[in-house]
């Protein structure tokens, strides 16, 4: 009797388990990549061109660091909102769901690409045309890939980050 009460506990909790998103059983390690590279493509873009138009204006390390933190955070949540108005929601409920989905990936991503950035000798004093400035953007936009990557998984097993985009379109 108690080996059957013990099953009925474990169906259950299975059960909310699955039911609420929480623990890591809905999230797969290709569920967490799709959401990181959904990310970093927006983080990317507004990396990149922040980089781009802060080294071309001449701008020190400081503003031109800031323009592309910023811009990685409006190009990520932007992409997250075209496509959850797209699915019919209206423009404050996407702008939670931007909120809640892109957040903490944005922020991990933006900490790991800029510390690298900022670690990586002379990449904050190469110019457009070097090839420093490109490779190290590169590799610690990869690395941000990376350790993003079980961020998101995380996130996404416990009913958030990107889980919450795929409630309103799938």
């Amino acid at each position: 009797m108690q080996h059957e009460a013990h099953t009925d506990h474990v169906a259950h909790s299975t059960r909310a388990h699955h039911g609420h998103g929480h623990g890591t059983g809905g999230a797969t390690w290709q569920a967490a990549a799709r959401a990181t590279l959904h990310c970093l493509t927006g983080c990317a873009i507004g990396e990149v061109l922040g980089m781009v138009i802060g080294t071309a204006a001449g701008w020190g390390n400081g503003p031109t660091m800031a323009l592309a933190i910023v811009l990685a955070f409006v190009f990520g949540y932007s992409l997250t909102l075209r496509g959850v108005l797209g699915a019919g929601v209206d423009l404050r409920t996407a702008v939670r769901v931007a909120l809640a989905a892109d957040t903490l990936s944005i922020a991990v991503m933006e900490v790991i690409d800029n510390g690298v950035i900022v670690l990586w000798p002379s990449a904050m004093e190469a110019h457009l045309g070097d090839l420093l400035f490109w490779g190290s953007l590169a590799v610690s936009l990869a690395l941000a890939f990376v350790l993003t990557t079980p961020v998101n998984k995380w996130m996404i097993g416990r009913g958030k980050g990107h889980a919450v985009v795929h409630r309103y379109h799938g």
